[in-house]
């Protein structure tokens, strides 16, 4: 049987095996053995890491081998002690700017000092457990960081890519760029250009012939085409210099003054351990894309990667390397080829040794041209569109933009604090600014007050001169859209509805802060825990006992029957008691309460969802997944699948049933729906959602032969298939994992959602979409009860629902990956 397991992490506390008597004696230990996945991943990580890692070196000014030391320290160390088994660490571009500045400042020996020094302080962190608040830094700040970062490198490396030198600061860089125009050497520009025009061109190869060749990285191709050419051609131009070993230069005593140091010290490890945590996050989300593959290597621990990160700092500054970091370009790299272990990241920098042993003479023909234009390139992807756009979305694009300019005028460490600084202002411009409006509705006489942001004692003058704008005696709904009230707010509204309710007027709060209950003069206040809005004691409502308002939000619906007491609305005069206009008083309720819901919607969702629903209506539907469910209301699609406006094409009915095709009295209804979800729509998969507790499976059980045929079992003979399968003792049953079936009832919803998707290929749209491997179907239950979801991972005759876990991944608290290098 095959089977899609959901992501869970390895279970490290599992007991070992115990040798029971009488068996045969253990095996001897495992020998070491490398999967052919993690040999073919290693290699194109490798063929990646190479040219970066000297391109890196000579962007920083440090030693070219140096490159070469932190990316075999990297693979062998952190590959090894790291708590990400598939994050490639190794030179960052992320730490060019870093580097660069503690080498012009404090030289290399020190600055090697330096690198050992940020990873002690490493290990110190990952001993405190502290990796986590890494993740409380605002994504807007990380990136402006790293954009900041890659304009720095572009700017310097463009001087090599003219044939010049940079300078020492970005100014420096900007000011001596027209003379440096002036004055270009055409011999690094061709190559320069060739380098760019490769590393462009090379993934966008079209066909069949373009898929084979992308397996070879981009970066090698135009180093290696660059190389060759200028060889070929005769070029006299700058080429990597590898002195040799026994003349390499390794960490000394830290010289210098001792703030400097230190404040370098702290510089190199927030940007090595935020780059490294944050890339470890995002090869989380990048492994959860490969079926199994999670389940098999487990989630990265952050704690134990800070630790490994650490340990290869001190390594690789020990033995005169760059400092090291999460790389986004390799790690992405390691897990498109397949990676499945550690492995894959250690061979990596085994195969590193050995070039940079053995492939000396190859390496020097490399122009230092072409490596700086590849630099230059990862620099300009560093300003990632994508990242902006997010960024202007959540409207923070000021805390990006402030930290990018901080990073390219002032540096690193300087900027990333105005980011910080400028988020916190930006916080607290958002938690005190609130909008307080007032309307009045001629038609239908009420007064709304609109409270818009955050409640607090700031905002209390505006909230007072908009409330006593309502007369005296006027029926007034307050709206409170926010999510929190302070003390002063709070007396100040309760004052004001005593007052206001004293002299006859009504007051109705709705909104978010709605739950909060405002006692009656000489009441004391007590809390309330509906979501509903708080009313006076004539509220036949309250009087009832009803603690919600009509059309309440279900996340704290409490009312045991929200029909059981009809309320007037707020303008209907209250001498007319519980008369209606029209039908029955029930009847008027249930129009109250969806008008009702309908005004909320207009008012609170409808300007949310206005633009996204815009767009559907001029592009059309589009959805991925065709969504078959039952009617119960109970059942709610959105919530569920965490869905919105245009994801689902849903498809509801009594019992999720998917009568067969050509049936005599079948449903063309439900095979129409499919038609045209396989056909028209061309969506990508099929689910079949079951549910605890079902009627229909209830009255299935129930049924009884003969009888009137009422539409309803009429309907219901689609489901005796169900039945059948279930009382075949000669099929396993479907079932839960972890647990047996409650009772009949709930192993039938099970066996029906397995005999469903067997009808579901029985329609010729979706047999024939299936063999083009074109949809995908699947099973799901959901227990009301426990608000659990089950996914169907084994199908055979029988199926196996294992449970959806909901911890919040690491990968969403950190958008993207943080460098694309």
């Amino acid at each position: 049987m095959s089977a899609c397991v959901p992501t869970r992490a390895a279970d490290s506390s599992r007991p070992k095996r115990i040798h029971r008597p009488h068996s045969p004696p253990p095996s001897g230990p495992r020998r070491f053995r490398v999967a052919g996945a993690d040999v073919s991943a290693s290699i194109a990580v490798f063929l990646i890491a190479l040219p970066l890692s000297l391109g890196i070196a000579l962007a920083t000014g440090a030693p070219l081998q140096a490159g070469l030391v932190a990316a075999a320290v990297g693979g062998l160390v952190a590959g090894r002690l790291g708590g990400s088994p598939l994050q490639v660490s190794g030179p960052a571009a992320g730490l060019t700017v870093v580097t660069a500045d503690l080498i012009h400042r404090y030289g290399w020996r020190t600055t090697c000092a330096i690198t050992v020094l940020a990873g002690l302080a490493q290990l110190g962190l990952g001993c405190l457990r502290v990796a986590r608040t890494a993740l409380a830094v605002s994504p807007a700040i990380v990136h402006g960081m790293l954009a900041g970062i890659g304009v720095t490198i572009a700017v310097a490396q463009l001087h090599i890519v003219l044939g010049g030198t940079p300078q020492s600061s970005v100014l420096a860089n900007l000011r001596a760029l027209p003379a440096q125009l002036a004055r270009l050497d055409p011999a690094a520009v061709s190559v320069s250009a060739l380098t760019l025009a490769l590393l462009l061109l090379w993934p966008r190869i079209p066909g069949r012939l373009g898929r084979l060749l992308r397996r070879i990285p981009a970066a090698l191709v135009a180093v290696t085409g660059a190389s060759a050419a200028a060889a070929l051609l005769g070029l006299t131009l700058p080429k990597v210099d590898l002195p040799s070993w026994s003349s390499h230069a390794l960490a000394g005593l830290p010289e210098g003054p001792v703030l400097g140091l230190v404040a370098a010290v702290l510089t190199t490890t927030l940007v090595c351990s935020v780059q490294s945590l944050l890339g470890a996050v995002a090869v989380d989300k990048m492994a959860a894309g490969r079926p199994g593959l999670t389940a098999r290597v487990g989630r990265s621990d952050l704690d134990r990667e800070l630790l490994g990160q650490g340990a290869a700092n001190i390594v690789s500054g020990a033995l005169g390397g760059l400092p090291v970091a999460g790389v986004a370009v390799r790690s992405s790299a390691n897990v498109n080829a397949g990676a499945v272990s550690r492995n894959s990241t250690m061979l990596h920098g085994v195969l590193v040794v050995i070039a940079a042993l053995l492939m000396v003479p190859v390496l020097e023909f490399i122009p230092l041209a072409s490596l700086a234009a590849l630099v230059m390139a990862v620099g300009i992807q560093m300003v990632s569109l994508h990242h902006i756009r997010t960024v202007t979305r959540h409207r923070e694009v000021l805390v990006y933009a402030v930290t990018t300019l901080g990073v390219v005028v002032l540096g690193v460490l300087e900027g990333v604090a105005l980011g910080i600084a400028v988020a916190v202002a930006v916080a607290l411009h958002r938690l005190t600014r609130t909008r307080i409006t007032h309307e009045h509705d001629e038609e239908e006489g009420v007064h709304h007050v609109q409270v818009r942001g955050q409640l607090t004692f700031l905002a209390v003058p505006r909230l007072s001169r908009a409330l006593h704008l309502v007369p005296q005696g006027a029926d007034v709904v307050v709206e409170l859209d926010g999510s929190f009230m302070d003390h002063a707010a709070f007396e100040a509204l309760q004052d004001w509805q005593n007052s206001h309710t004293a002299q006859g007027g009504t007051v109705e709060l709705t909104g978010r802060r709605a739950g909060v209950r405002i006692a009656e003069p000489g009441e004391a206040v007590e809390p309330h825990t509906g979501s509903g809005a708080p009313r006076d004691s004539a509220d036949p409502a309250t009087a009832a006992g009803c603690r919600c308002s009509p059309w309440t939000p279900w996340r704290n619906h409490q009312c045991e029957d929200p029909r059981s007491a009809p309320r007037p609305a707020p303008h209907q005069d209250r001498s007319e008691g519980s008369g209606t206009t029209g039908g029955t008083g029930a009847s008027s309720t249930s129009g109250h309460e969806l008008a009702r819901g309908i005004s909320a919607f207009q008012r609170h969702t409808a300007p949310l969802v206005r633009g996204e629903l815009a767009r559907l209506a001029r592009e059309g539907q589009r959805p991925s997944q065709l969504f078959l469910t039952c009617a119960d209301s109970r059942l709610v699609t959105s919530m569920i699948t965490s869905s919105g406006p245009g994801d689902l094409f849903v498809v509801r009915n009594v019992g999720n049933l998917v009568p067969l095709p050509g049936e005599e009295s079948g449903d063309d209804s439900v095979a129409a729906a499919i038609e045209y979800a396989v056909d028209v729509l061309k969506v990508r998969s099929i689910t079949v959602c079951g549910h605890s507790g079902c009627g229909a499976m209830q009255a299935l059980l129930n049924s009884e032969p003969g009888g009137v045929q009422t539409p309803l079992k009429r309907w219901l003979r689609h489901g005796l298939p169900s039945l059948e399968r279930m009382a075949d003792d000669s099929r396993p049953w479907a079932r839960l994992a972890g647990r047996a079936p409650a009772d009949a009832v709930e192993q039938l919803c099970l066996t029906n959602v397995v005999q469903q998707l067997e009808h579901l290929r029985a329609h010729d749209s979706v047999a024939r979409a299936l063999r083009e491997r074109e949809l995908e179907l699947h099973g799901m239950y959901f227990h009301v009860g426990e608000a659990q979801a089950y996914l169907l991972t084994e199908v055979s005759d029988a199926g196996v629902f294992d449970h959806v876990t909901g911890h919040v991944t690491d990968a969403e608290a950190a958008e993207e990956l943080p460098s694309p290098a």
